[in-house]
């Protein structure tokens, strides 16, 4: 089955359990046969369940960190602890659960934007337009990625500097707020391991859990207001630095006409596989 955009947006939209309690279904699988949740769509849920408990704010940054993982399948938990709620400025730590263990943590700041005091944002890279771009296979109706200068994301011989370019095209592009910044979030884990291994011939993320174990482990999104866009976003991933187990990402999502409507970082962990973990990788493949 191919999910669509429209079934993504229907996914993030998080149902009311209560004042702090919100539930949402898991749907959508990784891209192998672990049928796991992706860790940043359990941050876009959290992103929605917690603008739904601020409605008179708007989400300006969340912080996730990923504890363990959630499967497809049984609905999950976001339960909103509210740290404060100000009338300029609120914080919730949004608990992630599924059958009742705890499964990621997000912390989110709200407020209520107030007028320029001063503004300036990065500029957009100037790199290949979408149309000069190589088309990515990411299957999923509705959506279109197209990387700069890379033809396989995922292949051990592509080596390159450890920064990777794509654009991004969504149909529908949604117009509600909170749905706009989950998608926006969404994507932010999709691509930062292998910008990581892109440095390094030899790895890459096709070896993902097979020789190698690798998985984002915290993610941390910031929404510059306004958040709204027509055509494509450019999402640029540079990798910091990699080692000890573990990698850091930094990335700005700017749209086709330049403005910054996003940044964001996340830390990732790439190790050796345990031997055990090897075999019933192997013996998954058979």
């Amino acid at each position: 089955m191919t999910w669509s955009v429209t079934d993504l947006l229907e996914l993030f939209d998080v149902e009311s359990e209560g004042a702090d309690r919100f539930t949402g279904a898991t749907g959508l699988a990784g891209g192998d046969e672990r049928q796991v949740v992706e860790g940043t769509q359990l941050l876009a849920q959290a992103v929605v369940a917690a603008a739904k408990r601020f409605p008179d704010k708007s989400v300006r940054s969340a912080h996730a960190v990923f504890s363990r993982a959630a499967a497809v399948g049984p609905r999950v938990e976001f339960c909103t602890d509210v740290v404060h709620d100000g009338r300029s400025m609120s914080t919730a730590i949004v608990a992630v659960q599924q059958n009742g263990r705890r499964c990621a943590s997000v912390t989110v700041l709200a407020d209520s934007p107030s007028p320029d005091v001063i503004r300036h944002h990065a500029p957009r890279p100037n790199v290949a337009p979408p149309a000069a771009a190589n088309p990515t296979p990411m299957p999923m109706d509705g959506r279109e990625v197209r990387l700069v200068d890379v033809v396989d994301i995922n292949s051990p011989d592509e080596v390159g500097p450890p920064e990777v370019y794509a654009w991004l095209h969504y149909e529908p592009i949604p117009r509600r707020e909170d749905l706009a910044k989950a998608l926006i979030a969404y994507f932010t884990g999709h691509l930062g391991i292998s910008t990581a291994m892109r440095a390094h011939a030899g790895i890459g993320t096709a070896q993902s859990h097979y020789t190698v174990s690798t998985a984002p482990m915290a993610v941390t999104v910031s929404f510059h207001e306004p958040v709204t866009w027509d055509g494509w976003l450019l999402y640029t991933h540079e990798s910091t630095q990699a080692g000890a187990g573990m990698s850091h990402i930094r990335g700005q999502v700017h749209t086709e006409e330049g403005d910054l409507i996003a940044s964001f970082s996340q830390e990732a962990m790439i190790r050796p596989m345990r031997q055990t973990d090897t075999a019933i990788a192997a013996e998954a493949r058979l």
